[in-house]
């Protein structure tokens, strides 16, 4: 089984990097750690990055996860390439490009490109936000499926993902105590459904809600609460469509052993516990 440890970076395609960096700074919060000749690292926590946004096609995404060791990770690649997963080791110039010792590429069965990293580069500097924001880090992603239980089985019988909840078919899984690392979402192909960023109080959700409707950034869900995770929400829309999502008060998986997944109907009321309703829907 592969080990994941933690969910590391996300990197996106940009159609316009000088649009990508303004909203990454002015609306999103957070802090440019460096630039290449291609693109923007971009900092939420003590990492080095968890952001890279890339001059070229917004259809090119990338999910980081790393695992302990290079060990652990050349048993993934044969694993995976067992499997018939095609294993794409990283160049050295590549994994400069992603500031990590070590990387394999991949893609699940849905075609989402997923890396496997090592030693993902830390940052001496503490993460100084760009705005009043109130970030505490990187957290989890959305991922668009075609085949929910395929993708379920996918994450939890090859690698070690765990299902904390399920809204219909749609599972919600954790890498560790954090209640889910990965949400798998219905779609028609591959691609990043969300990007969430934990924050340290409602305050912080109820205050960009205000911040962000000033700036005519398109709110898509919330401000709300997930009845599943128990944390209080806000989703809005970023460059190129992309969704971004800040959250405070996520739930713990504390008693691992006994721990058994709920089941939520697929139904308005089981993505949010105070009504709001997603933008566009009834």
């Amino acid at each position: 089984m592969i080990e994941l440890k933690e969910i590391t970076y996300v990197r996106l395609g940009a159609s316009n990097l000088d649009a990508a960096e303004s909203f990454a700074t002015r609306c999103l919060g957070l802090e440019v750690g460096d630039r290449s000749k291609k693109g923007l690292y971009l900092r939420s926590d003590d990492r080095a990055h968890t952001l890279y946004y890339e001059e070229g096609n917004p259809d090119d995404q990338t999910v980081g996860f790393e695992v302990d060791s290079e060990e652990q990770l050349q048993a993934a690649a044969a694993t995976l390439e067992a499997l018939g997963h095609p294993v794409h080791a990283g160049t050295p110039d590549e994994c400069a490009s992603r500031m990590v010792k070590a990387f394999i590429g991949f893609k699940d069965p849905t075609g989402n490109h997923i890396e496997l990293v090592v030693r993902p580069a830390s940052c001496g500097r503490r993460y100084f936000p760009t705005r009043d924001v109130g970030i505490t880090g990187f957290s989890h992603v959305g991922l668009n499926t075609t085949d929910p239980v395929r993708d379920e089985k996918f994450w939890t019988q090859v690698c070690n993902a765990r299902v904390s909840d399920r809204i219909g078919d749609i599972a919600l899984m954790r890498i560790n105590a954090i209640h889910h690392t990965l949400a798998l979402a219905p779609g028609t192909k591959a691609g990043i459904q969300h990007v969430n960023h934990q924050v340290a109080s409602n305050d912080d959700v109820l205050r960009s809600y205000y911040f962000l409707s000033e700036q005519n950034v398109p709110i898509v869900f919330g401000p709300g609460r997930h009845p599943t995770s128990g944390a209080r929400f806000l989703y809005f829309t970023g460059p190129d469509g992309m969704t971004f999502e800040y959250s405070v008060g996520v739930d713990e998986i504390e008693d691992e052993e006994n721990h058994r997944p709920r089941s939520f109907g697929f139904e308005p009321s089981s993505l949010c516990m105070w009504g709001s309703k997603r933008a566009g829907r009834a």
